[in-house]
């Protein structure tokens, strides 16, 4: 039993010292590991998880992700085929295929990222050269076909280009372009994605000049839209007053006419029973709406205007 036990004792201390001195190491899931021995890498890459051995004291287990990893660039200012200048930022996915050329060639991520720079940054480069800004800040002709369907758009005319490429394509081309120089370096680029794209400076107060234009030619349509629309009803307004008025002064005038006509035939009726008498009653409305008391009148005696006075009879005064 005793030995048993020093046994168990001795396995226990050789498991220790294993582990001590650097023996025997872990690989999980998440990473891939490479020996080196003074330096230099030895054998083949390790990539299967579970409990692994190396030589103690002279080798050294250096640990890689399997995992995507993230790289995300600095923005560059990039001139497109129509010598227009813009700001490009973008960002990329990425892993590590292969340790052992990792290692030997870029030695860490940071080496990987210095890279990537070069590489990602020169695919972009020659993609967005080759192509008209357009084809860069937009992926359909969507705007465009809308408008030929009859749909209102307010837009720039650039907005209304057709294209043939587009910013997703323009992505493509750069990954594909990318792809072939990352493989020398242990990395296989899983993506790469235009993050941002803005305009410099002079480019964008010439965008945003148009714009403006543009907005100030969609008011003026609309104004002058809504002054035809004013002028119209305008017109229809005194088109239907007119009328108004016209349907109005014809039912007066008819009116009066009638009342006119009854005038008359009370008149005729009058003059037909008495025409002395109308003749005097009228001669009497003639007296009053000609003469008042300020008014002096000279009239000969055979004057049809005198007739009337010249028969009164005035009695003595009392």
């Amino acid at each position: 039993m005793k030995g048993i036990l020093t046994v168990l004792g001795i396995l226990v201390v050789l498991v220790i010292v294993i582990f001590v001195s650097g023996a025997a190491f872990v690989v999980d899931e998440t990473k891939q590991v490479v020996i080196t021995q003074f330096g230099k890498p030895v054998g083949e890459p390790i990539t299967a998880a579970g409990l692994h051995f190396k030589k103690p004291f002279i080798q050294q287990a250096r640990y890689f992700e399997k995992r995507l990893l993230d790289w995300d660039g600095d923005p560059n200012q990039i001139p497109t085929k129509d010598k227009r200048y813009i700001w490009l930022d973008t960002t990329a996915r990425w892993r590590i295929s292969d340790p052992l050329k990792f290692l030997q060639s870029v030695g860490n991520e940071m080496g990987a990222h210095s890279k990537l720079d070069n590489i990602v940054n020169s695919a972009t480069r020659d993609a967005i050269t080759g192509h008209l800004l357009v084809e860069a800040i937009r992926n359909t002709n969507r705007i465009l076909k809308a408008k030929e369907e009859g749909e209102e758009v307010i837009v720039t005319e650039e907005a209304l280009e057709d294209i043939k490429v587009g910013r997703q394509v323009l992505a493509g081309m750069i990954l594909e372009k990318a792809r072939v120089l990352a493989p020398q370096y242990g990395i296989e680029l899983i993506d790469v994605r235009i993050k941002r794209i803005n305009y410099v400076e002079t480019v964008r107060r010439e965008v945003y000049g148009r714009m403006i234009a543009e907005r100030k030619r969609a008011a003026e349509t609309y104004r002058s839209e809504g002054q035809g629309k004013r002028a119209e009803i305008e017109g229809q307004m005194g088109k239907e007053l007119k009328q108004i008025t016209s349907e109005a002064y014809r039912t007066a005038q008819g009116i009066r006419g009638k009342a006119d006509a009854e005038t008359i035939k009370i008149y005729a009726e009058a003059y037909s029973r008495d025409p002395d008498f109308y003749s005097f009653l009228k001669t009497l409305e003639t007296y009053r709406e000609t003469i008042d008391e300020r008014s002096t009148i000279i009239l000969t005696t055979d004057s049809d205007y005198y007739r009337y006075l010249k028969s009164l009879r005035f009695g003595p005064r009392d």
